[in-house]
């Protein structure tokens, strides 16, 4: 959890380089949240069925589908930084993301280019965060 909040407190730092684990554990637990509110938000619907006479409301549906939208735009800016900074650590710029739209192959190849390894050493976004020695400045995540 210290990897996601180490990602919001950097809301729209493009800069730098961020491991693979800062990256997937960001995704993991966006993903974590994101289906937990389309749960509650299944769940809050079927519930007014039943209070409704087998009627199907979507008042509540509309109102957790609403904090789900609001998730979505607040992390929205978050994804995109972690996700530049991630292909800054491979050495690719963080522009590498637009591949995205490239129809067909291009969700597939960006996924690729976020699982490659991290550069050795330093490159021109800075020095690798995975270094011998920075391991007391991971494990410190989190806890500023």
């Amino acid at each position: 959890m210290n990897w996601y909040f180490k990602v919001l407190k950097q809301y729209a730092d493009f800069t730098g380089r961020a491991r693979r684990m800062e990256y997937w554990m960001f995704q993991l637990f966006n993903t974590i949240i994101t289906f937990g509110l389309l749960f509650a938000s299944g769940f809050f619907s079927f519930i007014d069925v039943f209070e409704e006479g087998g009627e199907p409301n979507f008042d509540s549906f509309g109102g957790v589908f609403t904090f789900l939208t609001i998730y979505g735009l607040a992390t929205f800016i978050p994804s995109l930084a972690v996700a530049a900074r991630r292909l800054h650590d491979t050495g690719k710029s963080g522009w590498w993301i637009c591949i995205y739209f490239v129809p067909c192959i291009g969700w597939l190849w960006l996924l690729i280019l976020l699982c490659f390894e991290s550069d050795h050493g330093p490159n021109q976004w800075g020095q690798n965060p995975k270094n011998i020695g920075n391991d007391r400045g991971i494990n410190d995540i989190g806890r500023e």
